[in-house]
Order: C-alpha cells, then sequence, then structure tokens
C-alpha cells in the first residue's frame, strides 16, 4: 500500500520537504524518511495499547477494578438461563430483563453484557463439583 501511494504522490510531483531539524531538505516519498514516518502512527497505536494493558493490570494487582459497576445481579441471571431455555437469543433475553440498580437502573443491558453472565456461569457450574 505504502508502494502505491509513493508512486501516485511521486507521478503528482509531491514530496515531502523539512525546512528546520535533522532531516532538513526535500524526501523522495518512496524513501525510508517517508517510509518511516507512514509507519509511526501504527506504532504509536500499539504502544498506547500496550500502556493500557499494563496500566489495567498493574491496577487489578493494587486490587482496583477495571470496567463500568456491575449491571447483573443473581434475579437477572435466573430470569437470562429461563429465557435461554425457551431458545431466545441473545438479543430477546437483554431486551426482556432490566438494570435494577445503578445509573443503568431501568434500562436493558446489552446482548454483549448477556453473553458475559451466562458465559460466566457456565464456566463457574462447569467448574463446579457435581453434587449428588
Amino acid at each position: 500500500m505504502h508502494a502505491a501511494l509513493a508512486e501516485q504522490l511521486r507521478t503528482a510531483g509531491i514530496g515531502l520537504e523539512f525546512l528546520t531539524g535533522e532531516l532538513q531538505g526535500s524526501h523522495d516519498p518512496a524513501g525510508v524518511v517517508f517510509t518511516v514516518l507512514a509507519a509511526l502512527p501504527g506504532m504509536e497505536r500499539e504502544y498506547i495499547r500496550e500502556r493500557t494493558l499494563e496500566g489495567h493490570e498493574s491496577a487489578r494487582s493494587r486490587g482496583k477494578a477495571i470496567g463500568g459497576a456491575a449491571v447483573t445481579d443473581d434475579a437477572m441471571l435466573s430470569m437470562a438461563l429461563h429465557l435461554r431455555e425457551q431458545n431466545l437469543s441473545l438479543r430477546d433475553i437483554a431486551a426482556r430483563l432490566v438494570i435494577t440498580k445503578g445509573k443503568k437502573k431501568g434500562r436493558h443491558p446489552s446482548p454483549a453484557t448477556v453473553l458475559r453472565m451466562l458465559r460466566e456461569h457456565d464456566t463457574n457450574a462447569a467448574a463446579a463439583p457435581a453434587m449428588g
């Protein structure tokens, strides 16, 4: 992709020129300076992502919660399990549930929240020793 863009810029007579600094002067769009500058935004995004993940891990290790307040509770889980047995979609299940506390009180949870709640329940149920 970079090669195609560099060729379009070169064909249009467009180059890169720094007026001051270490890289002062004109640079060819296909040259190494242009290539490095084109790669910087992706590298910066990756660096920010890594630092964010490190910050989350550090916060968790200090006992800090990451993410929003929990909107699910046992009653919501019970209802979601009942609705799942009726083969309703996650979207339909979410539309029938209502958040009972916090800033989102009275609203419906997202289908993703319902999926996480059910997945966590299934994982915990599979890990629990069988009673009998």
